[in-house]
């Protein structure tokens, strides 16, 4: 399919500067991307609250969060084919009409149960805003200034994380739970305003059926295994029947939908792309990294309020760092991808990564926090490096056709890399814990006096002692993973999009 050129007015792509086009349209991709991800990390901090207000157990207000994870990654296979059917612009403001409907309904939740069902439709929406968020600026700036539009579209990824514990502390602290909803709606409101007038009109002008028998295999399939995955910190193992049977009947229907889509022309989620060198090293790259990163983001939050008895606000704030390291490296790294490639500027950021992460291996009951910050910023540095360079490499040598379907199928691997890893640092973590005695004791005396009055003072801080240890361990599990992370990094391409040598028929379908 091949979109009309805007004669009207628009960002021009052949140029290498951003022009003011392309920031407005970055700016509301933007707005809606920080809702979704804030989303994500402010209900994190109040599942603790969900417990006592609904009066349920902490498994099942944890599904708070996994409820919204399931539908994100329900409704992203379909992404691709609905921005072909219907437009970009028209599926984008759809799903922010989702995200903010289900925010209201959220707030208005009367027990645990409602919650957890308004926040499907709150995932939904969201599911559907970064992988249109990515397709419209892709589009807007053309391959030679995909680097740079990446790098601003990795500004709320990176919020996410720092301003989401601090956020949602802060609103529950000094208003209500409910608030940490409430707030989506202005911004909701104004993001759809704005993406009516910024947004150019699109003309859809759809070629492809829809591929309904894959969406009944790849959407269910992949919610199921991430429905076993999430469930494994739970049962305390893999082999627990619950984690097994979805995990398998997921794995059995997403088998079922490779052999189909390799038979179909125009499948649900396009695995033909993987004949695209640089994605599929990309989309290796991006599995190890984003099992190691956002598995290891449990870590540090939870080690600072359970060892070192801060509260979310306080080890929010702690956090900070990283995030203040990786907006310092995200534009520049952004400016050289469309400069000299992607390659050499992943491989730096992963070098930075593995040296932030191998101070956390290290961690002490009483360990510096000054040290702490100034690896968390190393951290950081190396993730504005990272993360949307990956993306960058897999999207900017896909003709205008494909964007969509790459956009989708990079935050799919995304989502499904994250669970996985975020599951798998937790099962390591709670076996590390049990095999130390008094780290459960110990952890449990910063939030109860009176079992602090119980235990000897020396068994206390030997048990902190003993749980920092087990938090070190579980750390080198993912610098295992993002040292891996260099192998196919090593093949992602170093050269800028325009050398490449369809860059020019890609560029002029792009205006």
């Amino acid at each position: 399919m091949t979109y009309p050129p805007d004669t009207t007015s628009g960002p021009d792509p052949t140029t290498d500067k951003l022009d003011a086009a392309v920031f407005k349209v970055a700016g509301v991709v933007v707005l809606g991307a920080i809702m979704s991800i804030l989303d994500i990390t402010v209900v994190s901090v109040a599942i603790p609250t969900f417990q006592r207000e609904f009066d349920t157990s902490y498994a099942i207000a944890a599904w708070t969060m996994t409820g919204y994870t399931l539908a994100l990654a329900t409704v992203i296979p379909v992404t691709g084919w609905a921005a072909d059917r219907f437009g970009t612009k028209r599926l984008y403001m759809m799903a922010l009409t989702f995200f903010v409907l289900g925010s209201i309904l959220c707030s208005t939740a009367w027990n645990i149960e409602s919650l957890i069902a308004f926040r499907v439709i709150q995932g939904i929406g969201g599911g559907m805003l970064m992988p249109l968020g990515m397709t419209i600026m892709t589009h807007a700036a053309g391959p030679q200034r995909i680097g740079r539009v990446m790098a601003v579209l990795g500004v709320p990824m990176l919020l996410g994380p720092i301003a989401g514990p601090i956020l949602g502390g802060w609103l529950i602290g000094s208003f209500s739970w409910h608030w940490i909803f409430l707030i989506n709606l202005p911004i909701g409101i104004v993001a759809l305003i704005l993406a009516f007038i910024v947004f150019p009109s699109d003309k859809p002008e759809p070629s492809e059926s829809f591929d309904f028998l894959g969406m009944l295999l790849a959407s269910p399939g992949l919610a199921l295994f991430l429905f076993g995955v999430s469930s494994i910190p739970g049962e305390g193992t893999v082999a627990a029947p619950k984690v097994l049977v979805s995990m398998a009947i997921g794995l059995v229907l997403m088998v079922a939908f490779v052999f189909h889509a390799l038979r179909t022309e125009h499948p649900l989620i396009d695995l033909h792309l993987f004949r695209n060198k640089a994605l599929t090293f990309s989309v290796l790259t991006m599995v190890l990294f984003a099992c190691a990163f956002f598995g290891a983001g449990l870590l540090l939050p939870t080690y600072l309020q359970q060892v070192r008895g801060e509260s979310a606000l306080q080890a929010g704030l702690l956090i900070a760092p990283q995030g203040l390291g990786a907006m310092l490296t995200m534009p520049i790294a952004g400016r050289f991808v469309d400069k000299i490639g992607p390659g050499k500027i992943v491989l730096v950021g992963i070098t930075l990564l593995a040296v932030g992460m191998a101070f956390f291996t290290q961690l002490h009951a009483d360990t510096s926090y000054v040290a702490m910050c100034v690896a968390l910023f190393v951290t950081g540095l190396g993730m504005g490096c990272t993360m949307m360079p990956i993306m960058t490499a897999a999207i900017q040598t896909l003709s205008h056709q494909q964007v969509a379907r790459g956009s989708t199928l990079m935050n799919i691997i995304n989502q499904t890399a994250g669970s996985i890893g975020t599951a798998t640092m937790s099962v390591v973590l709670t076996n590390m814990l049990s095999n130390q005695p008094l780290a459960g004791p110990a952890i449990a005396s910063n939030f109860d006096p009176s079992i602090a009055q119980k235990v000897p003072p020396g068994m206390i801080e030997q048990g902190l002692e003993q749980a920092a240890t087990a938090f070190g361990q579980t750390y080198i599990v993912a610098l295992v993973l993002i040292v891996a992370t260099l192998i196919p990094a090593f093949f992602l391409p170093r050269s800028r999009p325009k050398d490449l040598k369809d860059a020019e028929t890609v560029s002029s379908a792009l205006v």
